[in-house]
């Protein structure tokens, strides 16, 4: 007899997903195998999510709840999960910013997380080398689900020209990224603004960072070093990064005018050439 694996529901998030996938699942009169048909898997997937050796994914969650009938249970557990697979320091700011009601941020080396494309996204992750990319990926797109959300937080986000020069994928990912953005733009609560080259010095110089303001809460100001993030609501640093805000804001093109930046670069940057045989990656921090 195959000896199974027992969780400690109360370990990880991810345990608790695997315990309470394997009760379901049972509970239904159903091994491994059956359940992998149902959703169309293998038993063996199903069988290293239930003793947590692989992550879900929310694709894979959904097509639970639809074959268990669950109501939702994998749904909802999964976003738990996946925030659970980033880095320490980072999930305490993707809680906060997930309840936030205004987000605003100012990125001087590529696209804010929470905009980027799939396969942007994988480009920047790669840099830090992980050894779990795909579920840092996930991780990434299930923060973006905030947007989505009836609700969603207003979004308001300042981005160094050199984000939209910087080739990061390659020509094709880039191409793809800048569309993104113009469509993102598009949408009420997502205001996007280009700080020009032309702009020279500027009070953004010294570095990205993300400000989070909250219905009832203080707001919040988030940083990042060399090693990890920096969350703080000490009333000095947030007027100081209030007042640098506004003027890089004042700096900034109108969004229209932005928006027809990232057309002309994406046309005549990225625009339908041969795909080149190397191409720059973004180097720093990749949970912004």
């Amino acid at each position: 007899m195959v000896r199974i694996n027992e969780l400690d529901p109360s370990a990880s998030p991810l345990d608790f997903y695997g315990s309470e996938l394997r009760r379901l699942r049972e509970g239904a009169g159903l091994n491994q195998a059956e359940l992998g048909g149902c959703i169309f898997c293998t038993g063996s997937l199903v069988g290293q999510v239930e003793t947590a050796k692989k992550v879900p994914t929310r694709d894979f969650s959904e097509r639970l709840d639809a074959a268990l009938g669950t109501d939702g249970t994998f749904s909802r557990l999964v976003g738990l999960v996946l925030r659970s697979q980033l880095p320490s320091w980072f999930q305490a700011y993707a809680e906060m910013e997930a309840k936030a009601t205004y987000i605003s941020t100012y990125q001087a080396q590529y696209v804010y997380g929470l905009l980027q494309t799939p396969d942007y996204a994988r480009a920047v992750l790669a840099t830090g080398m992980p050894g779990n990319l795909d579920d840092l990926l996930e991780a990434r797109m299930e923060r973006q689900r905030i947007l989505d959300r009836e609700s969603p937080p207003l979004l308001t986000v300042i981005l160094d020209e050199a984000a939209l020069h910087r080739p990061i994928g390659g020509r094709v990912v880039m191409r793809e990224q800048l569309r993104h953005l113009l469509t993102c733009g598009q949408q009420r609560w997502v205001h996007i603004q280009i700080l020009p080259f032309s702009a020279g010095e500027h009070m953004g110089l010294i570095g990205s960072f993300n400000q989070l303001r909250f219905e009832s809460d203080p707001e919040v100001v988030y940083t990042e070093d060399l090693i990890s993030g920096h969350m703080t609501a000490n009333p000095s640093t947030i007027r100081e990064a209030t007042l640098r805000y506004a003027n890089l804001q004042a700096a900034a093109l109108p969004t229209e005018d932005s928006a027809e930046l990232i057309t002309r670069v994406m046309e005549e940057r990225y625009g339908a050439h041969p795909e080149p045989d190397e191409h720059a990656v973004a180097k720093g921090f990749v949970q912004r």
